[in-house]
């Protein structure tokens, strides 16, 4: 058998979509900590005009991935969901900090709410602190304190998955993609066992056929959740492969004191 094209170094990250998730398995347990697009919500217009949204998390993208590979995936999200409220009192109000919980492995997906919908600034590297508890008030700082706390406290050796967002092809809109994306890749460097899920770079443009097909008003439909699980575990089971010696101890993590 020949393994190379485990490990071909021309791969892009989603070049072929996998239906089981491939090395994404390895994971027993995934928390997926996001806003609406990480909950499955369904969005639909009534006929008096106003609209009605729905958090489905039967369709999420998580919990396609653990009906694919079979493992506990936990949904930390809500639709309107940011970094500062999961940090203030989300996570808390819901027991996302509880050890119970602790998981083999983060995705997060947040900061359409934050940069888009509230405006909220971006900061820099500056401003994450040894003080994770009482962020700096940006994004970045928010952003950082979710992944001290859960290597400080929850799950030290937990692997993280970073996602950034979908361009448009709007200029305007794009800047601040392309500006959460560096912000992403650079946590990830300050931080152990972080890795990007770079859609902004590798995933489709979130305009035309995209929108056209996927899209229901301005949420995903049944087949956008479903499909966007496929890119998220195929990107998974990429970046295993390709850094293949930083996963050897997965089956370790929450277990250490095996090792003592």
């Amino acid at each position: 058998m020949d393994l190379s094209y485990l490990f071909n170094e021309n791969e892009k990250p989603l070049d072929t979509l996998l239906r089981d998730g491939g090395f994404c398995g390895i994971f027993r347990t995934i928390a997926c900590i996001g806003d609406s697009l990480s909950s499955g919500e369904f969005e639909q217009v009534k006929q008096d005009g106003s609209k009605v949204y729905a958090d489905m998390f039967e369709h999420s993208w998580g919990q396609h991935i653990a009906r694919a590979i079979g493992s506990k995936v936990y949904n930390f999200s809500r639709g309107g969901m940011t970094a500062e409220e999961y940090t203030k009192t989300f996570a808390e109000a819901n027991n996302f900090w509880d050890k119970e919980k602790a998981s083999d492995a983060y995705i997060i997906a947040l900061g359409i709410n934050d940069l888009f919908g509230q405006k909220k600034t971006m900061g820099s590297m500056e401003n994450i602190t040894d003080d994770y508890m009482n962020p700096e008030d940006s994004f970045i700082g928010y952003y950082a304190s979710i992944i001290q706390r859960i290597q400080k406290e929850i799950q030290p050796n937990a692997k993280f998955f970073l996602i950034t967002m979908l361009r448009t092809g709007d200029e305007q809109y794009d800047a601040i993609v392309n500006a959460h994306a560096e912000a992403l890749y650079k946590m990830a460097e300050i931080f152990p066992n972080c890795y990007v899920i770079d859609f902004c770079k590798y995933g489709p443009l979130d305009n035309g056929i995209f929108r056209e097909k996927f899209y229901m008003i301005g949420h995903l439909t049944p087949a956008g959740y479903l499909l966007t699980a496929k890119m998220v575990m195929t990107y998974i089971d990429y970046i295993i492969r390709h850094n293949i010696k930083d996963f050897d101890m997965v089956g370790f993590i929450g277990k250490e004191h095996l090792l003592n």
